[in-house]
């Protein structure tokens, strides 16, 4: 099946042939011009891929890179004339995969896209796991285990575990919580989140959520 890579990019003459070349590689492409219209078509089509220019209209692709990584992990080469050390560092501060500067060659770019698509399958084939320590969750057939014995979880309280454990060392709000979890489709008591937290900590016997008063919940980072 082709994968899908989103251009951002407001240079139309670099975006027809990064996209001739993309497509004559067999991949589907999604042009935006700006950073608005990058995020908004991110989030319509959900990408394998997306080239990043950094000098974009509206919000740079700095503010982009940051958007697209509080909600997914698709991976993000960003394509910019800005070739200085400053720059890529901030590039992948804020979580881009890779760095390509203008001018390029487009062959290399391909495979640099191959690279990281690479290791992104390779990931995706043993992210369907995650361990913390005697729990384990498993996040296709949504099973949850604690030393290897069975504990049903409603689909909440595994989402809730699952953003938890995915996120160690963050503190998420009940708000945050309801939003993530609910899909922004929750009218009623906040409180809510508290029950489900005190649920799945009966059913795991673990003593892993911790409650940061006044804030929200986590779950510590593993040593």
């Amino acid at each position: 099946m082709s994968k899908t890579i989103l251009i951002i990019e407001d240079e139309i003459a670099i975006q027809n042939i990064i996209k001739a070349f993309l497509e004559d590689a067999g991949y589907i492409v999604i042009l935006a011009s700006d950073g608005i219209m990058g995020i908004e078509l991110f989030k319509k089509h959900t990408p394998d891929l997306v080239l990043l220019d950094l000098m974009l209209p509206k919000i740079d692709g700095y503010a982009v890179c940051e958007i697209l990584r509080k909600e997914s992990t698709t991976p993000i080469i960003m394509l910019t004339a800005r070739d200085d050390d400053e720059s890529q560092m901030k590039g992948f501060d804020v979580l881009a995969d890779d760095y390509i500067t203008k001018p390029f060659s487009m062959p290399l770019v391909l495979k640099r896209i191959e690279a990281v698509l690479r290791r992104t399958d390779m990931q995706d084939i043993t992210s369907s796991t995650i361990r913390y320590r005697n729990i384990r969750l498993n996040t296709e057939s949504y099973e949850v285990f604690v030393d290897d014995k069975s504990v049903s979880l409603t689909a909440r309280e595994f989402e809730i575990l699952k953003l938890l454990l995915e996120n160690q060392g963050r503190v998420f709000s009940r708000e945050t919580l309801l939003n993530r979890i609910w899909n922004y489709d929750f009218f009623g008591d906040e409180k809510i989140v508290n029950t489900h937290i005190k649920n799945i900590r009966k059913k795991l016997e673990v003593d892993c959520i911790e409650t940061i008063r006044g804030v929200g919940y986590r779950i510590e980072k593993e040593n």
